[in-house]
């Protein structure tokens, strides 16, 4: 039977509710409309840190500006407590994983290497900053596969002896709220993941859709 993470999520919450404590909780971000609506979610329970890491988003002033966006959420939203930790810029690791998988469209093998590079890197930052659990937003996305980004979440979270918390940000109308909150903040909502390959996709998507509008003109 398949997994519903987001009762899991719920279930470990409570239990964080009934401690009386307030975890230390490393949450990786991959853009600002991703994180608003999961900040509202762990914000009332953990203390939180944001880690931008994403090797995957080119070119550089795309991964400065979504950064930049992420900062000025955090300040525009209140969230003045939380910090953002954003390792040096370095696309290498993730051209070496997506080598031979450039063809591959999105939501395919190269995605599952890039979810397992992030989130095996925000183990090990846990670990070494000494927190009780790590997560990332990007199960807020319905284009996200939330069952591999758990599975992956909780094999590297044992590698590395911090656990991972488990979630799908998406539930409950998750993505929706991420969405207003977006509007609200007048927050960049980029339409393409990040990295070159998707953007490749998306242009050609976008193409495609520009010669049929060609196509049904001439015909009318």
């Amino acid at each position: 039977m398949r997994e519903n993470y987001g009762i899991l999520f719920e279930k470990t919450r409570e239990k964080v509710r009934r401690s009386g404590t307030r975890p230390r909780l490393l949450l990786h971000a991959c853009c600002a409309p991703c994180s608003s609506h999961c900040l509202e979610e762990v914000a009332r329970d953990f203390d939180v840190t944001m880690f931008f890491y994403n090797p995957n988003i080119a070119p550089e002033e795309e991964f400065r500006f979504r950064e930049g966006e992420l900062a000025r959420f955090l300040d525009e939203a209140g969230y003045r407590g939380i910090s953002i930790d954003v390792p040096p810029y370095d696309p290498a690791p993730f051209y070496e994983l997506a080598r031979g998988l450039e063809h591959v469209p999105e939501g395919g093998a190269r995605c599952y290497k890039c979810y397992e590079l992030r989130l095996r890197e925000t183990a090990k930052a846990a670990r070494a900053g000494g927190f009780d659990w790590f997560t990332t937003t990007l199960s807020i996305s319905p284009y996200k596969n939330a069952a591999w980004l758990n599975e992956i979440g909780i094999r590297e979270g044992e590698a590395a002896g911090v656990p991972y918390l488990c979630s799908d940000f998406k539930k409950k109308n998750g993505y929706r709220r991420s969405i207003e909150l977006s509007k609200e903040y007048h927050l960049y909502r980029q339409d393409y993941c990040g990295c070159e390959f998707s953007r490749a996709e998306r242009d050609e998507k976008l193409r495609r859709a520009a010669e049929e509008q060609i196509i049904q003109n001439e015909s009318e």
